[in-house]
């Protein structure tokens, strides 16, 4: 055989393998629900549809149609079979076999179903197959993170169950801190194949405000779940206003706001805020004790405590901000003193820190006006210098000159002379 006929050969082997070829299909299944398998043909007669599974059989239907009947009469008849692994949860729509529709139904569908099937219809008219590859999955629905103690040390617990497939936990701290994180997660799967993840961070020393996020992913690229946890402490007087914080990471926008209270009974809600709506709720035995203290829309959901009691307000009060696939939550614990303020002395104390301020504001008002003064008084001795001394140099030197005249010999001698002739005058 010659290469050019090689080559006519391998170019009709190929264009023979392609013939009726359709792109494969991918479908993703949640598990517990139905599933369904798309696949459609050329219609014909007398189909036969089989649904293979890595080359196994596990779904025929045949139908038979008797088109030379001269009665006229419908002897159709059906057959289907179904594997072990799927008794009971398969079907297709025979009503729609005569249009060209072989689509295969899975119900209740578990992380066994998952994996490639063929679909392969036979007809009068020809052979049509059809590639479906089946992924399974069991979606995050929720994730949860708290602190916990059970081991002897604190740390934190990041939790998600009945996933698939198994998830992949990270983990980051708000704001970002040198040290090693080093969770320690485990995943475990049931009966039904579907996964726990149990992942745990030991609490970092030295730094009690940091924001421990907790980040969860599927390996089919569905949404990625985050759950964020601060833990503080604080402490009040009772009768006195008290602030209690609560701040939502950057990446929360337009959160819902919940607030809860919690001590050795069960856990109460006390407020809610919806930042879309801008309704906020307060349960009747909170209204007159809280308030919102911040602007929810900027991040800042901090609640007031007005007029406190010891034995009702001592407590763990829980803020957590909620968005779509993301939580955070901080949880302050609250002590409240017992021993009552004294608003009358509180007042006093108020009033003289008033005086003392208005007392020192006028110290310090006098001073400098006695400050101005002094420095406007140097300059102005400062600009008559120039003629005082003048004036003093000019009496200075008459003074010198009439001391000179006076102690002049001449002007001894000649006044000592006339007096001497005006007496020798006389006495002529």
């Amino acid at each position: 055989m010659s290469a050019v006929q090689t080559w006519a050969c391998f170019l009709l082997w190929i264009s023979f393998a392609t013939q009726d070829k359709t792109p494969d299909v991918a479908v993703t299944c949640a598990i517990s629900e139905e599933c369904v398998l798309p696949c459609s043909f050329e219609p014909g007669s007398k189909e036969t549809i089989k649904w293979y599974k890595q080359d196994v059989v596990v779904y025929k239907f045949e139908q038979d149609n008797d088109d030379d009947d001269d009665d006229g009469d419908d002897d159709s008849s059906e057959d289907h079979f179904e594997h072990e692994q799927l008794v009971g949860r398969a079907s297709i729509f025979p009503h729609l076999i005569s249009l060209g529709n072989a689509t295969l139904v899975l119900r209740r569908t578990n992380p066994k179903d998952r994996g490639t099937y063929r679909c392969h219809v036979h007809t009068s008219e020809g052979e049509h197959n059809a590639k479906v590859i089946v992924k399974v999955e069991a979606p995050i629905r929720a994730l949860s993170l708290e602190l916990t103690r059970l081991s002897g040390y604190e740390e934190m617990k990041c939790t998600a169950r009945d996933v698939f497939p198994a998830p992949r936990v990270t983990w980051t701290t708000e704001p970002q801190t040198f040290e090693d994180l080093r969770p320690v997660t485990r995943i475990q799967s049931d009966k039904q194949g579907l996964y726990m993840v149990d992942s745990r961070l030991r609490r970092l020393k030295g730094q009690p405000d940091l924001i421990y996020i907790c980040r969860v992913t599927t390996s089919y690229g569905g949404p990625a779940w985050t759950a964020s946890l601060r833990e503080r402490e604080i402490k009040g007087s009772q009768g006195r206003d008290l602030t209690i914080p609560c701040f939502a990471p950057p990446y929360l926008n337009n959160p819902l706001l919940h607030w809860t209270f919690t001590n050795s009974e069960d856990p109460s809600n006390i407020f809610t805020y919806d930042s879309h709506s801008g309704n906020s709720v307060s349960s009747p035995p909170w209204e007159n004790h809280v308030a919102l203290d911040g602007m929810v829309m900027f991040g800042d959901g901090s609640l007031r405590l007005m007029d406190p009691k010891h034995t009702e307000h001592t407590g763990s009060y829980i803020c957590v901000f909620s968005v779509p696939f993301s939580t955070h939550t901080e949880r302050t614990v609250v002590t409240i003193d017992g021993t009552p303020v004294d608003r009358s002395s509180s007042a006093k104390v108020s009033h003289w820190w008033i005086v003392g301020l208005v007392i020192a504001l006028l110290v310090l008002a006098l001073a400098g006006i006695l400050a101005f003064k002094k420095l406007k008084g140097g300059n102005s001795k400062d600009r008559n210098d120039p003629e005082e001394v003048t004036e003093l140099r000019l009496v200075k030197d008459s003074a010198a000159d009439s001391h000179l005249n006076d102690s002049s010999p001449l002007n001894v001698g000649g006044t000592n002379g006339q007096t001497g002739l005006q007496s020798d005058a006389s006495l002529t």
